[in-house]
């Protein structure tokens, strides 16, 4: 009877044992760092923004020069001049507010940049860590830079080296 209580317990721990899960960690920005097409299309991107972001201030700029010609001559303008002021101040402002949206909103050109290049490089990523998962027996692979609930993960199931190994950018 003893022989058979341990038996069963035996098999019931092979049994978990069998069964358990492999993990993995990458770092996704460590990862990203080491490509340099990211760096580059970063790069472009940052350029691209700025270019726009000064644009936007240039016309931010012309909209209070306007202004404050209104505020200025406003005592010597008839009300139909005062209304017509107002309007292009207020054109101006809005043709601003539309410009920061089709540049910068979620939806923007910017937005829609970063997509087109980041795109390829994140899904060369996944499949690189697809393969290294599967070749490995991986049943989860989690991204410490996102995971905010990862305490503490060893190094020792970091795979982020495996994976730029993988992508060609490392030894």
């Amino acid at each position: 009877m003893r022989k058979s209580i341990l038996f069963i317990l035996l098999m019931f721990v092979v049994s978990l044992t069998s069964n358990a899960q492999k993990y993995a960690l990458i770092d996704m920005e460590y990862i990203l760092e080491n490509i340099p097409a990211y760096t580059r299309a970063n790069e472009q991107l940052n350029e691209l923004s700025q270019k726009w972001q000064d644009e936007i201030e240039a016309l931010s700029q012309e909209a209070q020069r306007i202004y404050k010609e209104y505020q200025v001559q406003y005592a010597s303008l008839t009300d139909g001049q005062r209304t017509k002021k107002e309007e292009e101040v207020i054109a101006k402002e809005k043709g601003i507010s539309e410009l920061k949206r089709k540049y910068f909103g979620p939806e923007g050109e910017l937005t829609k940049r970063r997509q087109a290049a980041m795109q390829p490089i994140q899904d060369d990523i996944y499949e690189a860590v697809k393969e290294i998962a599967e070749q490995n027996g991986y049943s989860v692979v989690i991204d410490r830079a996102s995971a905010t609930s990862v305490i503490f993960a060893s190094p020792r199931i970091d795979i982020s080296n495996e994976v730029l190994f993988k992508l060609g950018y490392s030894d």
